[in-house]
Parts: C-alpha cells; structure tokens; sequence
C-alpha cells in the first residue's frame, strides 16, 4: 500500500512540474498544439517502452472491448484538455494558481463523483468534514490567486 502513496506523491509532483515543462515547449516552438501533440507521443512512447519492458502490455480481446462503458473512452480527451490548459493558462496565471485550481476543482469534483459512487468510484459520503476539508480548499487558492 505505501508503493501506491509513494506514486501519487510522485504524480502530484509530476503534476506541479508538468505544466512548465508543456508551456516551455510550446513557447520555444512557438506551435502550441503540435507541442500538445508532441507531449501525447512523448507519453505514448513511454507507455510502449515500459509496457513492453515490464511484460504489461498486452491486446484485449472484443470482448473485454465491448465490456467498456462508453464514458470510459473519453479520458484521452480530457488528457487533451489538460495538456491544453497548461500550454495556454499556466504560463498566463501562474504555476500555483494553475496547479490549485486545478487541484481544487478536482477535489471538488471528486466529493461528489465519490458521494453518488459515479465514473466507477466506490461510495464514500461527502461528510461534513470532507465538504469542509474542500471549502478551506477553495478559500486558500483564492489566497494564492489573488496574493
């Protein structure tokens, strides 16, 4: 259980560098969706290679394809959104605006998606602590938005 922490800590670092990394390529190009494109590939290759080197890569077969709900086919889209938003918005308003934004927002979203047990979440109540947890969340990322 710690290894996944330990990715997520990771992740949420990769999430904070990410957005930097995306505009400056798009800056020194000057093609801001050929590097949206670019950073899909990059992606896409890593995936291959690592897939490929750990034995996890793998086919599915017509039936697996056909148990996917439609909704699940829509998170490269929304991967587009993202990689969109920090080649345009984060270099406009800032990696800490962007980054808590984005953060909030995303928890924000997750009470609920985690309330009404929706996208494939387990229920998990949105107490009054947690709603809480999320207000103060709001509240400090309007501080660093506005400081």
């Amino acid at each position: 259980m710690w290894f996944l922490y330990a990715l997520t800590i990771a992740a949420g670092l990769a999430n904070a560098i990410q957005p930097g990394q995306n505009a400056t390529l798009s800056k020194s190009l000057g093609l801001p969706v050929t590097a949206a494109l670019l950073t899909l590939l990059v992606s896409t290759a890593g995936l291959l290679a690592g897939g490929l080197a750990l034995g996890k890569l793998e086919i599915p077969t017509g039936q697996q394809l056909g148990q996917v709900p439609w909704w699940a086919w829509l998170g490269g889209f929304l991967s587009i959104l993202l990689i969109l938003a920090q080649l345009y918005a984060s270099p406009a308003i800032g990696a800490a605006t962007f980054l808590g934004i984005i953060v909030t927002v995303g928890v924000l979203a997750s009470l609920v998606f985690d309330h009404f047990g929706w996208i494939g979440f387990q229920v998990h109540p949105a107490s009054f602590w947690r709603v809480a947890g999320a207000v103060l969340m709001v509240v400090g990322v309007g501080l660093v938005a506005v400081f």
